[in-house]
């Protein structure tokens, strides 16, 4: 009786265990299975991107002995990876066709808005530049988003980041036409006056990076703010090789139009548009390509400015119009006939709007800062734009040219509207002006910074910016990346305070009075 009840407790015991140990084996065999299959994927994974590469015949013979023990692993693994590869590329495609739309409506928002100020400022005869009226809109409306609702001021940034991140990545091309067509506007100017006006710009560069500098240094001294670290600057993609021989064919390409159909588009200038455009964008993807040490001799703009030049020059020949006239259809300033220069001028607005995000991402700098940054800027604006009216008379420099270099330590994007507040009338003259002083800051910044024993972040970030704007910052950073963001901000503001002091009337009128110009 006992054995018997002991062998009928463990009879659903011992019948459990056996249903247990089935549910194992099955389980394992599946396992076996899939682990094969899951190796013959890999299998075909490689061999495939094996072939992409080259391929090589260790991997055939691979696949050939994983098909002999796995029978239709093999297929099943490539029609499943087949499938989610089309997925895939489906799914990329939609991807890159939203960031393309979204690139188009927060660029196309920027041009809207920066047009409509124009329009808006001229009608009522307001000579404060329009888009920088809009980029101080923009700035307190994302401030102000951000203290009510710091989630509607994200929404606002992100919008506007393709946009953003296309401005920066594209920059240089914006600033060059005016220097593009540089030899038009200076065919006239005698050789004395090109080196008063050479001497002009290092002395006006060195005074303005020192008083910039040893500004930030006093008022730090006095202040004795805490350095602490900063984020990172947001950087824009470096260019590819599909970029480059796109743009390359897109040359040749609109060359061949522009010489076989010179009206094909309409007026002369409209036709040849395409291509010398295409011939701007050539020059700077593969100046961006040159090495590092290269690039402080020989900047991107001035590839840029080779490149668009040398296609000026071959149009003409091949068109037998010659080397001016070319030149001449490539800033025409007409909205009726537009040419390549024109098209990238059309940006300087929403390059201009576009510092308020640059500015509100650096807000925590600014507010913690605020006393030596905004000291050093609005003293070093006033020291540059002064200086260089008084030497320039006292050098004897022509009236004509006095005004137009006035603003050389500020971009171009600003340094152009100031040039014409105060009565400048050449602006091929001033970009110049403008680039070869942010040459002169790119390749020497870091040399007198150290022989004049400036090693504080914020000032030398300070001092690099307010004299010699983008191309020198560029330059600094590249060494330096912990002044970054203090040269991204006195770049701006430079700009910015620069052109609010020459839209005051007393500001204004004392300049040209200094200048001998009135």
């Amino acid at each position: 009786m006992v054995m018997e009840a002991a062998s009928t407790a463990q009879g659903p015991q011992a019948s459990t265990s056996s249903d247990d140990i089935a549910t194992h084996r099955s389980d394992v065999l599946e396992f076996v299975v899939s682990e094969t299959k899951l190796r013959s994927l890999v299998a075909w994974a490689r061999l495939e991107s094996s072939r992409h590469r080259g391929g090589d015949q260790p991997m055939d013979s691979l696949l050939m002995k994983l098909r002999c023990e796995d029978g239709d692993g093999i297929s099943g693994a490539r029609g499943a990876l087949d499938g989610r590869a089309g997925i895939g590329a489906s799914r990329g495609v939609l991807r890159m066709a939203k960031e393309a739309l979204h690139l188009v409506v927060s660029l196309g928002t920027f041009i809207v808005l920066d047009k409509y100020l124009k329009n808006a400022f001229s009608d009522h005869n307001i000579r404060f530049p329009s888009a920088l009226f809009g980029m101080f809109f923009l700035f307190l409306l994302l401030s102000t988003l951000s203290f009510i609702n710091s989630g509607a001021a994200n929404k606002v940034e992100v919008f506007f980041s393709p946009a953003n991140l296309f401005i920066q990545r594209w920059l240089p091309l914006f600033y060059v036409p005016s220097l593009v067509v540089a030899p038009l506007a200076v065919k006239g100017i005698p050789a004395i006056e090109g080196a008063k006006i050479g001497a002009i710009l290092v002395g006006g560069w060195m005074g303005t990076l020192l008083v910039a500098g040893y500004t930030t240094v006093q008022v730090r001294k006095l202040v004795n703010t805490e350095l602490l670290p900063v984020d990172p600057v947001p950087k824009a993609a470096p260019f590819t090789s599909t970029e480059r021989f796109s743009w390359i064919f897109v040359m040749l390409l609109s060359f061949g139009i522009a010489v076989r159909y010179p009206t094909a588009l309409g007026p002369v200038a409209v036709t040849a548009a395409p291509f010398l455009l295409a011939a701007t964008v050539v020059g700077y993807l593969m100046g961006t390509s040159l090495p590092e040490k290269a690039t402080n001799v020989f900047h991107p703009v001035l590839a840029i400015v080779l490149s668009a030049e040398l296609g000026a020059y071959a149009l003409g020949i091949a068109t037998g119009k010659g080397f001016e006239a070319t030149l001449g259809e490539y800033l025409t300033k007409s909205t009726g006939s537009p040419g390549a220069g024109d098209i990238l001028n059309g940006f300087l607005g929403p390059v201009i709007l576009s510092f308020a995000f640059s500015m509100y991402r650096q807000r925590k700098i600014v507010k913690r800062h605020a006393t030596e940054i905004i000291t050093a800027v609005v003293v070093s604006s006033a020291f540059s734009l002064y200086s260089t009216a008084a030497v320039g008379r006292f050098l004897g420099l022509l009236p004509s040219l006095r005004t137009a270099i006035i603003p050389h330590c500020v971009t171009v994007a600003l340094a152009l509207p100031i040039a014409s507040l105060l009565e400048g009338n050449n602006p091929s003259v001033t970009a110049a002006v403008v680039v070869t002083t942010g040459l002169i800051g790119a390749n020497f910044a870091e040399i007198v910074m150290n022989k004049f024993g400036l090693k504080d972040p914020i000032a030398r970030g300070m001092a690099t910016a307010s004299s010699a704007h983008g191309l020198g910052t560029a330059a600094l950073a590249r060494n330096e990346p912990e002044a970054l963001p203090y040269c991204a901000i006195a770049y701006a503001l430079t700009g910015i305070i620069s052109t609010v002091l020459c839209t005051l009337p007393p500001v204004r009128t004392s300049l040209i009075m200094i200048a001998g110009v009135a």
